[in-house]
């Protein structure tokens, strides 16, 4: 059988009907049922956790190291990192932070599922706003998750 050939350069030359007859007899040798497969391979594709870091500070705090951190936590984790937001806000409350909002939108839209931060105080350190805007991001239908819940700035 020419069509067959095989060696060094050579490539084994199958029609599309050949591949998918030899496909179906590999499945139903595998117990899987005709059309099964398609829903096998369907099911099989699965998408990353998605999820956005927001890291705040004041004016002039150095957000490299935190990004780092968050970065390297989420790809541990195997989580696609949407998007990075670092504000400048200082002690504002998160309640009209633009970049805090953008994150909620993240969620809101379905494009993330998760805000990962550096520590609770880059939310708020007073326990009632951080508390709220937790409660705000389930609403949206995601979770916030503080990196390092033991660091309070």
């Amino acid at each position: 059988m020419d069509s067959m050939e095989s060696g060094p350069g050579t490539r084994p030359r199958r029609t599309e009907g050949d591949r998918r007859r030899r496909q179906a007899l590999a499945d139903i040798a595998a117990g899987i049922t005709p059309g099964e497969a398609d829903v096998w391979a369907e099911a099989a594709k699965v998408e990353r956790f998605r999820c956005v870091i927001y890291l705040c500070g004041a004016l002039r705090t150095e957000l490299t190291g935190p990004r780092t951190e968050c970065t390297g936590y989420a790809e541990a984790f195997g989580w696609e990192i949407t998007d990075v937001i670092e504000e400048r806000a200082g002690l504002l409350p998160p309640r009209g932070r633009d970049g805090l909002d953008r994150a909620v939108g993240y969620i809101t839209s379905g494009t993330a599922g998760a805000v990962l931060t550096s520590c609770r105080s880059m939310i708020s350190a007073v326990a009632q706003e951080y508390d709220d805007m937790a409660r705000e991001i389930e609403r949206a239908g995601g979770f916030l998750h503080v990196r390092d819940a033991a660091r309070t700035a």
